[in-house]
């Protein structure tokens, strides 16, 4: 009651509010019946990754049980040093496991550059068809960067454009990579643009493309956007070049709030927003489908630090609460956004947020706030 008090008094419960807002998904998804008890335990799959992957999975687990969240657990593999040549680069028991259970919440994984697998990240986008990648970004109070006025949502197509994966060697020296863009998927991510605006109540949605010099295929991304605003009349739409956005996010932010991207263009610019508000360690991230959705941490997996007890869990488990949001349990993502943050504020912070604190310390300092 104190804490709600006080936020009160210094407009903190307004921004706290719009937080949680903002890390909401679009709906709580058919599988999941909303009428349900929010005490009815649910099971969700957890992918620890690879590197800090498991000291942050462990916290974000300590920190859900704290909360008495009644997500059930069921964790398998998916990393680089279990793939072999030859072999699936998922086993069967994680598409089960994902596809039984309809949610997920995944740990940074270890991505080959220049040689070795396929990403097992674009892997498992492409195997539960995870059309729409959404990422919020807002300043947080208390934590001081040189932008105090972010307040944005990249909603980024995730199953193809440069990212397809059909690249080959013409002869020797020549390289070519195919970029494809397809109608029926730029439409799906821009009408889930649309309905995330709508339900957020935010204030435009804006298409980013390249369609002066790639006329065919950002062409069609942005006509498939077009003809979707037109069954939005009531929110406003713009269309932006991508250097059009650059320039705006780091001259001032508040220009943009909404944003629908190719593949591509999303992974850019939700990785420069997230650096407008602290970094990735602070940035929760949703991969969205039809029949099944998979949150995530989209940091790297830190090995420099791995085993340490240094690694900041604040991503992963904001990704987590975007996961609770999602099948309708907000009661307990209120509980542990608040907790958070508030954390945060106290200077209990871990390295890479200019603090001291070890995991462990910043993990029960989050559980500590949840129980006052």
């Amino acid at each position: 009651f104190f804490f709600f008090a006080g936020m009160l008094r210094t407009g903190r419960l307004a921004a706290a509010l719009s937080f949680r807002r903002n890390i909401a998904t679009n709906f709580v998804p058919r599988r999941f019946n909303s009428s349900d008890s929010e005490s009815e335990m649910r099971t969700a799959t957890l992918i620890p990754g690879d590197g800090i992957g498991p000291e942050i999975a462990e916290a974000v687990k300590n920190i859900f049980a704290a909360a008495e969240a009644p997500i059930e657990w069921e964790t398998v593999v998916v990393s680089t040093e279990h793939v072999k040549p030859g072999e699936p680069l998922l086993s069967q028991e994680v598409i089960d496991s994902v596809n039984k259970n309809g949610i997920g919440l995944k740990g940074p994984i270890t991505t080959p550059i220049g040689k070795g697998h396929p990403s097992l990240n674009l892997t498992l986008r492409k195997t539960f068809n995870l059309y729409a990648n959404v990422r919020p970004a807002r300043s947080i109070e208390g934590f001081k960067t040189k932008y105090d006025n972010v307040d944005v949502i990249t909603i980024r197509e995730n199953t193809e454009g440069e990212y397809c994966g059909i690249e080959h060697e013409v002869v020797p020296g020549i390289t070519q990579s195919l970029k494809v863009i397809t109608s029926a998927a730029s439409v799906r991510v821009a009408n889930h643009a649309f309905k995330v605006a709508q339900m957020l109540n935010r204030k435009k949605v804006t298409a980013v493309h390249k369609a002066n010099i790639m006329k065919q295929s950002d062409g069609l991304f942005l006509k498939s956007c077009q003809e979707v605003a037109a069954r939005y009349p009531h929110i406003p739409f713009e269309i932006q070049t991508l250097d059009q956005v650059c320039l705006k996010l780091v001259r001032d932010p508040s220009q943009l709030d909404v944003m629908v991207l190719p593949n591509l263009y999303g992974d850019i610019i939700s990785d420069l927003c997230a650096g407008l508000i602290g970094g990735l360690g602070l940035t929760p991230s949703g991969n969205i489908g039809t029949e099944c959705s998979l949150f995530e941490a989209v940091h790297g997996t830190a090995p420099d630090i791995e085993g340490k007890n240094l690694a900041n869990p604040t991503a992963l488990l904001l990704s987590g609460t975007m996961m609770l949001r999602h099948i309708g349990l907000s009661e307990y993502a209120d509980k542990i956004d608040d907790a958070t943050l508030r954390t945060i504020r106290s200077n209990v912070r871990t390295g890479d947020l200019g603090g001291k604190a070890t995991t462990t310390e910043f993990t029960d300092a989050i559980i500590k706030n949840m129980q006052q």
